[in-house]
């Protein structure tokens, strides 16, 4: 059975950093292209970034770019988020995905970012 299970998540002052982490379960974590996907209050799901199997190759919204690092450790079945210089509108729950279209879906973390 897959299992995604993020962490990280927590309360942070605008400018500040986080750094979340998705422990994969029940498939062959470094096969898949994964993803993180967050929803702000009231608003659809958001495509935040995503790599491939071999982390070669990775992809930023324009929204996050140059401040948002994805990450994978194969050999832990740990993908990562690094989040530096973060803003109000980063509030969100923050989900880890499993390929596009997604597949499995993480239990998601909160991320708030107030002052």
């Amino acid at each position: 059975q897959v299992q995604l299970v993020e962490s990280g998540g927590g309360l942070v002052q605008p400018g500040g950093s986080l750094r979340l982490s998705c422990v994969a379960s029940g498939f062959t974590f470094s096969n898949h292209w994964m993803n993180w996907v967050r929803q702000a209050p009231g608003k659809g799901l958001e495509w935040v970034s995503g790599l491939n199997s071999g982390a070669g190759n990775t992809y930023y919204a324009d929204s996050v770019k140059g401040r948002f690092t994805i990450s994978r450790d194969n050999a832990k079945n740990t993908l990562y988020l690094q989040m530096n210089s973060l803003k109000p509108d980063g509030t969100a729950v923050y989900y880890c995905a499993k390929e596009l279209p997604v597949l499995s879906w993480g239990k998601r973390t909160q991320v708030t970012i107030t002052s």
